[in-house]
């Protein structure tokens, strides 16, 4: 059973899909386990199955009292980032994975027609290329099944390879051409052998050069096959040559990020040394009146490094200015004893570093504003707020999007005792009206979302919120009224003359009272978050909207991007389908795409 201060049902529905590692904690702090994860959501569910766990997870999981994340831009990132927290932290449930022996090597064998590739560990004895060292036998193993199905280079030991009359399996499978009973010839043999040690040796422009030449020869010779080969190897080139952004360089720093949300913070730590992330951690620190998140970490950082006796880093980089930067490092430099620079301004990798740790933030937080026990107490402080005879159990608030008037989009968040009901989340594509007009758009969806309410298409809420003054509620007034909807509590929810959170002015449409809420009520708290959510999904809407005639485009329909660009682009990516799964960085690694260019490109084919 899962410890009793954990919700795995609430922690689950806030889980973001991408990728990236988790971390799991007992009650008293301790990491049990690191993980990682294509899709963090589908991985973490798989702990909390009614059945089919082994007697070692069922064990984990009985232990689990907190489960952190960090998200990463892919699959391989989360890879590298898992196996660096599980060596820095070793978690007891990880252990036993550990191969704490030398470290392996990919090892081509040279001097010979038929060059072999092969797993290597121990003394580099043997004639031929080492490359590695690897972190452990598992990324190894990715590596040569990568290079198997790509350039399919024998891997068989030398006893079998000369002793074979017939092709084995691999060549019936495409992952062998057949050298053992002369299908291939040994120049072309030679030739895969080449590509290989530019992958191995890490000379990727070279590598996807030379491929994009071979294909364009091969189109010109009317070798369809082979240029389609080629251009498989490019695509499958491309993705597992995904930059890296967990581990470059060798640097020492600390990244903090911070995410403030309905009155609360996260801090999220991703440490650096010697160009690779040795650990992260979020923390958690109370919020005083309208605090910024630079306010946060102003009072975050002295405590944590100065009070705390911390290791103090000789970078510090943060994901908002400071104020008193120059003071910080002046007290963390006697710290340390050295200098020590606090930076917000980044670029390459470390940007990379503080996005990831920003996400992280923004993620965490949102789980923790989700756990059953604060939602509950914000229902009952509402309750009492609003003079309710029940706490209510389900509210709906109402938000509207739009460019310059353009593409609007309204939606409708749902809240009910468990946090957010996202499967009764609703978005409503506003046409026929002046565009702009806020008012003729929220009468617009309040019209169809009560119109199917009252036909019996879902359910009524107990509090229905309007992100407005009096001018949306009056409208929303009008609209229940003509409906003849009852029992819905209407309630207006406008930002001060400061628009900062804290500062909103409730307006209850039953009493006509104007209510103004300490920035630390919890009642407040769960307004502020259902507003934020209505916002949010409204704007995701909307970019969908605008962008969904984009997704069937072609290179031609992008501002920048002729004849000779797009003919750059084909050849560095292999096709059109890879151009839009690229990151801007991949992009702008292309001959003739400026930064600039490749930001242009990306966000033609990406909604945010």
């Amino acid at each position: 059973m899962v410890d009793a201060q954990f919700d795995p049902k609430r922690f689950l529905a806030n889980q973001t899909q991408a990728p990236g590692v988790y971390q799991m904690f007992n009650a008293s702090g301790d990491i049990l386990y690191v993980g990682k994860a294509k899709n963090l959501k589908k991985r973490l569910a798989s702990y909390f199955r009614a059945s089919g766990l082994s007697p070692k997870t069922e064990a984990l999981v009985s232990r689990i009292a907190r489960v952190e994340v960090t998200i990463t831009a892919s699959e391989s990132e989360a890879l590298i980032l898992e196996q660096n927290l599980i060596k820095s932290n070793r978690p007891p449930y990880n252990i036993l994975l550990r191969d704490d022996k030398s470290y392996p090597y990919v090892f081509v064998s040279s001097g010979e027609p038929y060059p072999r590739l092969a797993f290597h560990r121990g003394a580099k004895k043997k004639k031929g290329d080492y490359y590695g060292p690897y972190p452990n036998v598992g990324a190894v193993r990715e590596s040569l099944n990568f290079l198997q199905k790509t350039f399919k280079v024998r891997q068989c030991e030398d006893s079998v390879f000369s002793n074979r009359s017939r092709p084995c399996l691999q060549y019936q499978i495409n992952r062998c051409t057949g050298p053992c009973v002369d299908l291939i010839s040994p120049e072309d043999y030679a030739r895969d052998v080449h590509h290989t040690r530019l992958f191995l040796a890490g000379k990727n422009q070279e590598l996807l050069r030379e491929l994009a030449d071979e294909m364009e020869a091969a189109s010109a010779e009317l070798a369809f096959e082979r240029a389609a080969e080629l251009r498989d190897q490019i695509s499958a080139l491309r993705q597992v040559q995904a930059q890296q952004s967990v581990e470059e360089g060798s640097a020492d720093m600390d990244i903090i990020a911070v995410a403030t949300r309905s009155a609360n913070a996260c801090v999220h730590a991703l440490f650096i040394r010697q160009g690779r992330i040795l650990g992260s951690r979020s923390f958690y620190p109370k919020l005083g009146l309208g605090e910024s998140e630079a306010d946060v970490l102003g009072e975050f950082l002295p405590q944590f490094y100065l009070a705390g006796g911390r290791e103090v880093p000789a970078s510090v980089v943060t994901s908002v200015p400071l104020a008193e930067a120059e003071l910080l490092s002046e007290a963390l430099a006697s710290a340390r004893g050295a200098k020590v620079h606090i930076t917000h301004k980044v670029r390459t990798h470390r940007a990379r570093w503080v996005e990831m740790a920003q996400k992280a933030a923004e993620q965490n937080i949102v789980a923790r504003i989700n756990s059953r026990k604060t939602v509950t107490d914000r229902l009952l402080a509402l309750q009492d707020v609003l003079g309710l005879e029940d706490m209510p159990g389900r509210l709906e608030c109402f938000d509207i999007s739009h460019s310059s008037g353009e593409l609007t989009v309204a939606s409708c968040v749902v809240f009910d005792s468990e946090g957010s009901a996202k499967s009764d989340y609703r978005r409503f594509n506003i046409e026929g009206i002046t565009p702009g007009d806020d008012y003729a758009a929220m009468e617009q969806a309040l019209t169809r979302r009560y119109t199917r309410l009252q036909k019996g298409e879902g359910r009524l809420p107990d509090i229905l919120f309007i992100d407005g003054g009096k001018g949306q509620l009056g409208v929303a007034e009008r609209v229940i009224a003509e409906l003849g909807v009852k029992g819905v509590l209407l309630i207006g929810v406008a930002k001060g003359t400061t628009r900062k959170p804290g500062f909103e002015t409730l307006y209850n449409a039953d009493t006509g009272q104007e209510i103004v809420l300490g920035s630390d009520s919890p009642a407040l708290h769960v307004i502020q978050q259902i507003r934020d959510e209505a916002h949010r999904f409204a704007i995701t809407g909307h970019k969908n909207r605008r962008d969904k005639k984009r997704r069937g485009s072609t290179l031609d329909d992008i501002a920048g991007v002729g004849p000779a660009k797009r003919r750059e682009l084909l050849r560095h990516f292999g096709g059109l389908q890879e151009i839009q799964r690229a990151s801007v960085d991949d992009l702008a690694k292309t001959s003739g795409i400026s930064r600039r260019l490749a930001e242009d490109i990306y966000g033609y084919f990406h909604d945010d």
